[in-house]
């Protein structure tokens, strides 16, 4: 069982049950998945690259991406309709919470001038996403073998009704939000 698991049922969910005054335990706010998306619009010209980005996000994350594709054509982006530009995953389970726990203990303390995520990053259903510049702040990742550094979206989904809610269950779990 995963330590931050094992927190979140024994210490944080009677936390939260008083603060937000809930009854029932099954009705407490809880990590429901998280999407990590990696966008590269260079794949239009060069479809290796993805292969590079694939690989790289299976090593962070422990599971194979699936591909994303062009919803409809943009002639401006020479983009057609269909074509493979992004790759994602979708963590649940003990796999969400194993990566939650490496991505606030040891990844952003490795951000270069981190003072914390916003906390205006939550979406209204109580749904947080954070973006992360380069993928060379996970360890995982071989600083010799990667071609060129590229960004991610990570979006955390909670069971939370409000932004509240979320914010005070990310806070609970570890996330360091700025005071700004």
């Amino acid at each position: 069982m995963n330590r931050l698991f094992e927190k979140y049922k024994k210490e944080i969910i009677p936390e939260l049950q008083k603060e937000l005054s809930i009854k029932n335990k099954m009705a407490v706010p809880r990590l429901e998945k998280i999407v990590i998306n990696m966008g590269i619009g260079e794949a239009i010209q060069n479809i290796k690259i993805l292969d590079s980005a694939k690989s790289e996000l299976s090593l962070i994350t422990g599971q194979w991406p699936a591909i994303g594709r062009a919803k409809k054509s943009i002639s401006s982006f020479k983009l057609r309709k269909g074509q493979a530009i992004a790759c994602y995953v979708t963590l649940r389970g003990r796999r969400m919470y194993e990566f939650y726990d490496r991505l606030v203990n040891i990844v952003l303390p490795r951000v270069r001038d981190f003072r914390g995520v916003s906390s205006r990053s939550f979406d209204g259903l109580g749904n947080f996403t954070l973006g992360i510049k380069d993928q060379l702040v996970f360890p995982e990742i071989d600083y010799s073998k990667v071609e060129k550094s590229r960004g991610m979206n990570i979006t955390i989904v909670t069971s939370a009704k409000t932004n509240e809610q979320a914010y005070n269950l990310l806070k609970k779990l570890g996330l360091p939000f700025s005071e700004v």
